[in-house]
């Protein structure tokens, strides 16, 4: 993607302009050929704001669980089949648990519990999470084993987090930028409206050549006093592209008025990038009347008839808020 007209061509790929307009809810993947980089930009409107809409939760917790919803995005649209990616944490924080369940292609739903009596002003994401785990979950299917990995929390955000996952279990070198804002529009004598946005932005270091790919060496952790670990130099394609990615500000990635593709343009046109297809996103939580009756007989029976209050069993849903009502008969608790 170059700033040459649309119409002109080289013998290999389409060269055009970055486009002007600006795509919310969807996700853009993009390659750095010339540095051997890939990655995928995620903006979010409509969308965050349907899911963070349905619960009435404080800026901080909002902001939080858009972050992870972000990033629950940029790992899960990556999946080749149709399947699950789970994105959950689970710690002592003020916000003890956040869950994101993005269903491939498309689909996603999230939500978050908090403690209100714990939430202070200033917080940031990492004290908000406090120390706990960061659960990230694959499933291919009931015929197909899951696959998890777990990060630990220990006081840090969402993104070191991230990182720490792709040093540790998939030894990709990879680097991750989230941003959650909100965003106050009206016109003359109107009344703003508040709307939630959100952005991000993955880049992975994947050479063609085997041995460029090498990871440095972890940490030697127990080993013998004086066992020395070998250094590895980090590749010079992979740190330009850090370089670059460091640049990117939080106003860039959630800016309503900025196209993804003029914002991989900003950081990019100089070595070249080659943006692909975008993938819509939407909210949509996959709940229904005949699940939750199923789920309700999974229950042992004893169960089921303590759920029973004013003649009937009321179940909310925790992703969307929809509630479900139920006579005692259709709950399957016996008379």
């Amino acid at each position: 993607m170059t700033s040459q007209s649309p119409d002109i061509k080289t013998d290999k790929t389409p060269i055009r302009a970055p486009s002007a307009v600006p795509v919310d809810d969807a996700v853009l993947p993009f390659e750095v050929d010339t540095l051997d980089l890939r990655g995928r930009l995620t903006r979010l409107g409509p969308a965050l704001d349907d899911v963070l809409a349905k619960h009435d939760y404080p800026a901080p917790v909002g902001k939080l669980l858009g972050e992870a919803i972000v990033l629950a995005t940029l790992l899960g649209s990556s999946l080749k089949f149709d399947g699950r990616f789970i994105l959950q944490t689970q710690t002592d924080g003020p916000v003890s648990f956040l869950i994101v369940d993005f269903q491939a292609p498309d689909r996603l739903r999230a939500y978050a519990r908090f403690d209100a009596a714990r939430l202070k002003e200033g917080q940031d994401s990492g004290t908000l999470l406090g120390k706990g785990h960061l659960a990230m979950t694959v499933d291919q299917g009931p015929d197909m084993s899951r696959y998890q990995g777990l990060v630990a929390l220990d006081g840090g955000t969402l993104e070191d987090a991230a990182h720490e996952y792709f040093l540790r279990s998939e030894q990709i070198p990879t680097r991750v930028r989230l941003a959650v804002g909100e965003e106050w529009r009206g016109g003359a004598g109107e009344r703003p409206k508040h709307r939630w946005r959100a952005g991000g932005m993955l880049l992975q270091f994947l050479p063609k050549a085997p041995e460029r790919a090498r990871p440095a060496d972890l940490h030697p952790g127990d080993a013998p006093e004086g066992v020395v670990t070998p250094i590895v130099a980090e590749d010079d394609a992979w740190v330009e592209g850090q370089s670059l990615i460091a640049t990117v500000e939080d106003i860039e990635l959630i800016d309503p008025d900025l196209s993804g593709e003029r914002l991989l343009y900003r950081l990019f046109h100089e070595r070249g990038v080659r943006v692909f297809a975008p993938l819509p996103l939407r909210a949509q939580c996959s709940c229904s009347r005949e699940a939750v009756s199923s789920m309700l007989k999974s229950f042992a029976p004893d169960d089921r008839a303590a759920m029973v209050q004013d003649g009937k069993v009321v179940v909310t849903c925790e992703f969307c808020s929809s509630v479900y009502q139920f006579t005692p008969h259709e709950a399957g608790v016996e008379e």
